[in-house]
């Protein structure tokens, strides 16, 4: 059901009979070791195979978000917060105006949190609309995962660390990276960001085994598939 794969007379007769979408957000930005498209493709690949077995369609992921701070890393593309939140509007009234009136974003970059914080304007002036925003890699259940395999853990570190966010021949470090000061990043530009990060992993390894990714992963399936079937308030 990837809209995609789709024409508008599919799109047509599937509102006669449901109204919910996925909307996956991304990201284009450094991933240490891993691809640039990490949140993108993590977003994606999650909305697809939950909602494609539920018959829901997901809508291509927007792969550009909010990420200032890594722009010292060459690849990394950034657009401003009142850009991002004015194409996210964009996004939604289209999707209103055709009918979707249950939509589930699953957000793969936290970075884009300030469409989150806008989200509420945009529900008060669509009362008949129910919009679920879900960061999928810190929601209550995939974080616990997260936790009880390894509690360091950040950005891309070994928890971005799938098959499908992996480049062919590269070979992550076998260091366990310290956490770096939170606090003392967001405070910094880009330049002395990229020289606090280093490759740009913020905590702990860069890779763990295959089984335990399949662990985190099956949790978010599990976890988002509640929210596209059940998380829709009366």
């Amino acid at each position: 059901m990837r809209v995609q794969d789709m024409n508008w007379q599919m799109v047509e007769a599937y509102l006669q009979r449901d109204d919910r979408c996925v909307l996956p957000l991304g990201c284009t930005e450094q991933h240490a070791t891993l691809s640039l498209a990490t949140d993108s493709i993590l977003a994606g690949r999650l909305s697809e195979e939950v909602a494609g077995p539920l018959g829901i369609p997901v809508f291509p992921t927007l792969p550009y978000g909010i990420t200032p701070s890594f722009m010292a890393y060459p690849g990394t593309v950034t657009v401003r917060t009142a850009t991002y939140v004015a194409l996210l509007g964009d996004v939604l009234n289209s999707l209103h105006a055709h009918g979707f009136r249950r939509i589930l974003i699953v957000n793969g970059h936290g970075g884009n949190a300030p469409g989150q914080g806008w989200l509420g304007e945009w529900l008060a002036a669509h009362p008949g609309a129910r919009v679920q925003w879900h960061n999928w890699w810190n929601a209550p259940r995939t974080w616990k995962v997260v936790q009880k395999i390894d509690p360091l853990a950040s950005h891309a570190s070994w928890m971005e660390n799938f098959p499908w966010t992996r480049l062919p021949g590269v070979t992550p470090p076998d260091e366990r990276k310290a956490a770096v000061d939170l606090t003392r990043l967001k405070q910094l530009p880009p330049r002395e960001a990229r020289t606090l990060l280093g490759d740009g992993n913020f905590a702990g390894l860069h890779v763990r085994p295959d089984r335990d990714m399949h662990l985190i992963w099956q949790a978010a399936l599990a976890e988002t598939r509640d929210l596209l079937e059940q998380g829709w308030a009366p």
